[in-house]
């Protein structure tokens, strides 16, 4: 299940902040109960020694402890502060117990066998129901008759775990309000955090399919959600442009059908209406087979660009001299070249070898030179040329017709796009479009400018690894 943002970043600075709170109030709480023992040690070790001098003052070496003259009733009240004292054998019989201790004190075998070997131990037990810290001391420390005997002194720890307890419950509940507070901090300040997130969501829905020209105007406080908001203007601006480009795109494309598509019906329609002549049924089979193949001719063109849209146009590399694909395509063009009286000079180099797809350059060259043949003016001059250049070969190709518009000369490489001296001309409207989208394919780029002396003049920067960088 998804959780919200604003939810998320709460939750997690109240736990950083529980657990900070947490860390601290543990330290805070092994810090009290090590000082509390430390004192019952001090305690302890004080009691021990007063004892331990008591027990073996006696010349005789009868052992008895210093103790009140005080009754029992009064010496249970003292409560916590009493000491326990009893005296052990190093195999753990009991040899002396104080006045008022009916029970002997708990022994630990570890502490006891470091007492018995001149160690002073340390250790916890019960005492009935007391938990009592005892301290085992070695008599032998005072004298040699006493070498045998330990020394252990017990003090009650009820009020040490009656204190740590207390503190442990006053440290919970600061950790819970700590935690619930920063909980109720963190929800406010992460709402005023993500509300211009949840305004750009809001503002981003409202955007449908009919909104164009829409953009996203929430306020946004800090640098990276006014970041974000550009980013997304820009992005439905990219959209825009390319549902604009896409509308005219499918207007083009069904005007271009449809008027091939309208001749060859005529010419069929007109056919028909009465019997005719084999002459006349030629020459309608004729005009059909012209409109036939030019609605192949666009169909495959428009095929072609939907694959560059799509990004599957992946070009079959091989070794391809790019100078001898341009001297096919000017062969190719030869009669119409001849038609129409022109003249090509072609500087082309022995060879000019790259990594190409055979297929896609042909196509390339043929729709620059068939460009070229196509709008020069009869008896014109075209000129074809391939040099080296730093990551390739330069194709530059140069016509002397009417040239290009000089508002936007870049227009000519959009979709259909015509000037309207080549607005009748023959052919799809889409050769230069194919022109750019294969040199891209490649890697490479083409650029058109207007010559001084008249006429276009068309790049194209081809690598000669024909990779895309």
């Amino acid at each position: 299940m998804r959780r919200s943002l604003r939810f998320e970043l709460a939750s997690r600075y109240a736990a950083a902040v529980a657990l900070g709170i947490a860390l601290v109030a543990a330290i805070g709480y092994f810090a009290l109960r090590a000082t509390l023992d430390r004192q019952i040690d001090a305690s302890l070790l004080s009691v021990a020694s007063i004892q331990a001098s008591s027990v073996t003052d006696d010349p005789t070496g009868t052992m008895r402890f210093h103790e009140w003259d005080v009754s029992a009733e009064e010496a249970s009240s003292l409560g916590d502060l009493n000491r326990y004292a009893q005296i052990w054998s190093e195999s753990g019989e009991s040899l002396l117990r104080s006045r008022y201790l009916t029970l002997d004190l708990p022994v630990d075998s570890a502490a006891l066998g470091s007492a018995a070997e001149g160690e002073i131990g340390w250790a916890e037990g019960r005492l009935g129901e007391q938990h009592v810290r005892s301290i085992y001391y070695p008599l032998g420390r005072l004298g040699i008759s006493h070498e045998r005997h330990i020394l252990e002194v017990a003090a009650p720890l009820s009020a040490r775990d009656r204190t740590t307890r207390k503190a442990g419950l006053f440290l919970i509940g600061i950790v819970a309000f700590v935690s619930i507070g920063s909980f109720i901090g963190s929800w406010w300040l992460a709402g005023k955090t993500v509300r211009p997130v949840n305004e750009i969501i809001a503002q981003a829905e409202g955007i449908g399919g009919s909104g164009r020209g829409e953009r996203i105007g929430a306020y946004a406080e800090t640098r990276e959600f006014a970041s974000l908001v550009q980013v997304l203007n820009k992005m439905l601006s990219r959209i825009d442009q390319a549902f604009d480009a896409q509308r005219r795109f499918s207007a083009d494309a069904s005007h271009e059908l449809r008027s091939p598509l309208t001749a060859l019906r005529g010419e069929l329609e007109l056919a028909l209406r009465r019997e005719r002549s084999p002459d006349e049924y030629r020459r309608v089979i004729r005009s059909s087979l012209e409109e036939a193949v030019r609605l192949s001719d666009l169909a495959e063109d428009l095929l072609t660009l939907a694959r560059s849209d799509a990004g599957v146009m992946e070009p079959r590399l091989e070794e391809v001299d790019l100078a001898e694909r341009v001297r096919l395509a000017r062969d190719r063009l030869r009669g119409r070249i001849d038609q129409e009286d022109l003249r090509v000079f072609v500087d082309l180099p022995r060879e000019a070898t790259g990594l190409y797809d055979v297929k896609l350059i042909d196509q390339l060259v043929w729709n620059l030179l068939d460009n070229a043949v196509k709008f020069s003016r009869p008896g014109g001059a075209i000129e074809v040329s391939v040099s080296p250049s730093e990551s390739g070969f330069v194709l530059t190709v140069l016509d002397d017709g009417p040239g290009l518009p000089e508002e936007a000369p870049e227009r000519i490489f959009d979709r259909f796009s015509r000037n309207d001296e080549a607005h009748s001309a023959e052919g799809t409207g889409l050769g230069l479009s194919i022109v750019r989208a294969i040199a891209e394919a490649h890697g490479g780029q083409v650029t058109a400018a207007n010559r001084e002396e008249g006429g276009a003049s068309f790049q194209v920067l081809l690598p000669s690894t024909g990779l895309r960088e």
